[in-house]
């Protein structure tokens, strides 16, 4: 795994993917009748299809939720007041967009909304904090490349090494916390941007729907935010080298 290769934290498919990738997957249109029909079902007001919504995608909202405001107790607020936007809106559903990356964009602006006000953050600091996540920074520490007094300016220093079987050692419990916790650290819409990618397994299109980008900005999002996960894991893997 090099520069921006994946962080390998990829939990099962979530929102309603789970057919889709599987060996015996559901093809486009019998994945698209499927949605059609649950809509329909939750138009009616039917418990068991929203209860069976509920169950699937409340951890994965939770999760969401927990990136943007300060407890736990908050998230669980956020989510059921997403749930509730759920029901109210679900006649204005015009599904123009899949139904968890609708459901996953009002939970987003919920969670954006409420986090800003238990931190007291004004709506202008809070935009132009996300506008400065578009300017160019490293996404590499520039101490990891010769420098021009050096033989060859430019070229990497100390490259990043090649992990055996990542995977595997992030599924110990304090890789997991380094993980967390170096994600617990970026910018707002590179935390957002490698949760669905990388965590909930997200495709680069449904990101961008949910999270209203660019297809440049998604990518460089991604790029930069794996990145600096990457770094934050290296001395965890290098320390647990040493002790095997």
């Amino acid at each position: 795994m090099r520069g921006a290769a994946k962080v390998g934290v990829k939990q099962s498919p979530p929102m309603g993917e789970q057919e889709a990738s599987t060996g015996g997957g559901l093809d486009g249109s019998t994945r698209a009748a499927n949605a059609e029909r649950l809509v329909a079902a939750l138009r009616r007001g039917d418990e068991d299809a929203f209860r069976k919504l509920v169950e699937e995608h409340g951890p994965f909202l939770m999760r969401l939720a927990l990136m943007h405001v300060p407890s736990r107790a908050i998230a669980e607020e956020v989510v059921q007041d997403t749930w509730l936007a759920v029901l109210n809106g679900i006649d204005r559903f015009e599904g123009r967009s899949s139904l968890r990356t609708w459901i996953a964009s009002i939970l987003l602006n919920n969670a954006r909304t409420r986090g800003q006000r238990e931190r007291r953050v004004l709506p202008f600091s809070f935009l132009r904090r996300r506008a400065e996540e578009g300017r160019d920074e490293p996404v590499v520490s520039p101490d990891r490349f010769q420098s021009v007094h050096d033989s060859y300016p430019g070229h990497w220093a100390r490259p990043p090494a090649e992990w055996d079987s990542p995977e595997e050692r992030l599924s110990t419990e304090e890789a997991r916390r380094v993980l967390l916790a170096a994600i617990a650290k970026l910018p707002i819409r590179q935390r957002e941007v490698i949760a669905l990618r990388d965590i909930s397994g997200w495709s680069a299109a449904e990101t961008r729907n949910a999270l209203g980008l660019s297809e440049t900005n998604q990518r460089v999002l991604l790029h930069r935010a794996r990145s600096k996960v990457r770094a934050a894991l290296e001395p965890h893997f290098e320390a647990d080298e040493l002790t095997r």
